[in-house]
């Protein structure tokens, strides 16, 4: 009985066609590639409230986050207006005027500042060449980001910088760009707004220069290692009728506050269909009652309500939050009739932002995954609702680097205490293969660190997701300098051994492990009072992967194996069959990430609570 791979939850990143030059990524780097690009255009001259020209508060930004970005980060600079003048007679060279001042290597603060500190404003404002060139500069695969500084509107176009926002995102908005409007007018505002969510990425107003010195470290922070969305490029209709029809895969859309999204998708007689959206909110102020909420229902082909609802809120967005709902459809394994929720055929998903805190974005990015897994015709092994029991890990740590999303999540090879370090405000995946009768079982430890009070406090928080993204469990608490484990008050967070017949439980935890596949360990950190005075904090993850291999369920159509670069083996499971006939199983899954800032709180509290996001 063989075991076969089952597809799920892995987009199909669009990559940018970069020059021959464009350096490979980084081996082993924790952070993705980053590169500033700075206005220094006439217009920077002006004066800024706070004193001094604009130019001299925006380089002193960019020294604020030199001065703490992390010592792995890879960092190049940009600028674009230093070479001309800004007459007529100038026009056509100042719009070719942009200049890489550092590639985006190794941070090197010392040459960067001297950088910094030798820029002279003086010319035109070419932000879509500024973009190209900076683009040109990144790998040529992998998450990579830009952020922009600007004070204006684009002087220059062609090319319009929203167009070329579009080529970069490309399939997928593999490169992300984060703009920051540094005391500009409405039209600039909405160019910039235009650029960033274009390629999935975000939109900050900084008024004057000393909103532009908190803005700058955060956003480039964020940047660094930031929720990498993936997907082929999709647009949700307003109703069920016109609907686009989603094959199994991975998407990635755009969502308005307030605003529904209509998918359909075919499920087959027997099948069972997963469905999950996933928003990330940009980091802000903080703001203790930054609530939102994401509602996600199922329809019939004519539009008829299945009465299947989920809802997920986030409390607290600004402190960093990748809010995911998802659903599993069992509508099609049932005696189907005249009735339209049940029986194969096809069934809408609609996904809705209906719960928007004050000061949210206008729209958001959306993550989609769909996932359709056959009948089956024989189930395998009876349940067993009982959570793995987690052993005290033994032998030396394993450094590891995790990642920035659910898709560049970093994987734990099994049992084992696995360390990282966290910068404030940083949200990061990793995951965990667990085969047909295996479970997991975890704990995180942030370690001490020097300092104490107020300025020190993070909200701390991990979660567990299925290979469909689900949450199946969940801890947090405040973080103070002392070391703190999560969760608190039981050995670990922990699954029951992962068996198909799970589903059939009455338990909604024990029923969520019902495939094997890839596991998803969250692990957040978020921004303090003050990230400088308060620092990067190291934590240790130890790891329980217990039980013995077992063979999973007969598929009435075998799974068929993955194929192509970008694998979807999220939800692998070992799956024997009665035939030759070739299917696949993959999951769907809408997850948009994002890292955001922390609201100090007062007390320590520690809590473990599923559905609501905090």
């Amino acid at each position: 009985m063989r075991f076969a791979k089952i597809i799920g939850l892995v987009g199909v990143l669009g990559l940018l066609a970069a020059p021959a030059l464009a350096q490979t990524a980084p081996e082993n780097s924790p952070y993705a590639p980053t590169m500033l690009v700075l206005d220094a255009s006439g217009s920077m001259l002006a004066a800024d409230p706070g004193g001094g020209t604009k130019m001299d508060a925006a380089k002193s930004a960019v020294r604020g986050f030199v001065d703490t970005a992390p010592a792995q980060a890879q960092v190049g600079l940009s600028v674009y207006g230093t070479g001309t003048g800004s007459t007529d007679a100038e026009k056509d060279a100042g719009c070719r005027d942009v200049s890489v001042l550092r590639a985006p290597e190794t941070i090197d603060r010392a040459a960067l500042t001297t950088a910094v500190d030798g820029i002279t404003p003086s010319g035109y404002t070419p932000i879509g060449t500024a973009l190209r060139t900076a683009a040109a500069e990144l790998p040529t695969e992998g998450p990579r980001s830009i952020v922009l500084v600007s004070d204006g509107l684009d002087t220059c176009a062609p090319p319009d910088p929203c167009e070329v926002a579009r080529e970069l995102s490309g399939n997928g908005a593999e490169i992300v760009v984060h703009a920051i409007g540094f005391g500009v007018d409405e039209p600039s505002r909405v160019q910039l707004t235009c650029i960033a969510e274009t390629t999935g990425g975000t939109y900050t107003d900084a008024a004057d220069g000393k909103a532009l010195e908190q803005v700058l470290p955060r956003v480039s922070k964020a940047a660094l290692r930031d929720y990498a969305s993936a997907g082929e490029s999709v647009t949700g209709t307003a109703s069920y009728q016109d609907a686009p029809v989603l094959a199994a895969g991975q998407y990635l859309d755009t969502i308005e506050q307030r605003q529904r999204r209509h998918y359909a998708v075919e499920i087959p007689d027997g099948a069972t269909a997963y469905f999950a959206g996933t928003v990330s909110f940009p980091r802000g102020e903080n703001n203790p009652l930054s609530n939102n909420s994401i509602q996600l229902r199922v329809f019939g082909a004519d539009g008829k309500d299945c009465n299947a609802f989920e809802f997920e809120q986030a409390t607290r967005s600004t402190d960093g939050v990748a809010l995911t709902v998802a659903k599993e459809w069992k509508g099609a394994t049932e005696a189907g009739g005249t009735d339209t929720c049940k029986g194969g055929g096809r069934y809408h998903f609609t996904l809705e932002w209906s719960g928007v805190a004050d000061g949210a974005p206008e729209s958001l990015p959306l993550e989609l995954n769909v996932a359709v897994e056959p009948g089956v015709t024989d189930a395998g092994p009876a349940a067993n609702p009982a959570p793995v029991t987690f052993a005290e890990p033994g032998g030396p740590s394993t450094p590891v680097t995790g990642g920035g999303s659910f898709n560049v999540a970093t994987e734990l090879g099994g049992s084992g205490v696995y360390t990282d370090t966290l910068q404030r405000g940083e949200f990061v995946f990793y995951k965990v293969k667990v085969d047909w009768g295996q479970g997991l079982a975890y704990r995180v430890r942030y370690l001490e660190t020097p300092g104490r009070g107020i300025e020190h406090v993070s909200i701390v928080d991990t979660t567990l997701y299925n290979p469909h993204r689900k949450e199946l469990d969940r801890a947090f608490t405040t973080y103070t300098g002392t070391a703190t484990t999560l969760p608190a008050n039981e050995p670990a967070l922990a699954t029951p051994e992962a068996r198909y017949r799970n589903r059939e439980s009455s338990s909604p935890d024990v029923a969520a492990v019902a495939t094997a596949g890839w596991y998803y360990v969250a692990v957040k950190l978020a921004p303090a009072k003050d990230d400088a005075v308060a620092g990067p904090v190291p934590i240790e993850l130890d790891l329980t992967v217990t039980g013995t291999p077992e063979p999973g369920p007969s598929y009435r159509i075998a799974p068929a194996e993955p194929t192509g670069e970008h694998r979807a083996d999220a939800a692998t499971g070992g799956a024997s069959t009665d035939d030759d006939d070739g299917g696949t199983f993959v999951v769907v899954g809408v997850a948009v990430g994002a890292l955001l800032l922390l609201g100090v709180v007062g007390v320590v509290i520690t809590l473990r609570r599923r559905r609501t996001r905090r």
